[in-house]
């Protein structure tokens, strides 16, 4: 099976995920502010910005493995039972190691 234009996508959420990553670091890095209401309120907006990194590294992990997997030619077979994963279900998860029954 060619899977030219998966290698595509996931190569393109892969920099759309990293360009992202850094906009949240930059903005993570960014000076406090000296009044304690406008603190107590970026804090909250750190904390949602903290969360929203976590999953995306996560994603661009996943990103990886998949990309690896494409490269090793194991890219579509489940990393758990061998079986093939189904173009649907990777239509739906490009990035997914499992097939449906495994993935449960």
């Amino acid at each position: 099976m060619d899977f030219t234009a998966r290698k595509q996508a996931l190569q393109a959420r892969r920099i759309e995920l990293a360009g992202h990553l850094m906009d949240v670091e930059h903005a993570l890095d960014e000076q406090m502010p000296k009044d304690w209401e406008d603190r107590a309120s970026e804090r909250q907006g750190d904390e949602v910005l903290e969360s929203l990194g976590q999953a995306e590294l996560e994603e661009l992990r996943m990103i990886d493995a998949a990309l690896a997997r494409l490269k090793e030619g194991e890219y579509g077979v489940c990393q758990k039972c061998g079986g093939e994963i189904s173009p649907e279900r990777i239509d739906l998860i490009p990035a997914t190691p499992f097939c449906r029954n495994c993935a449960v």
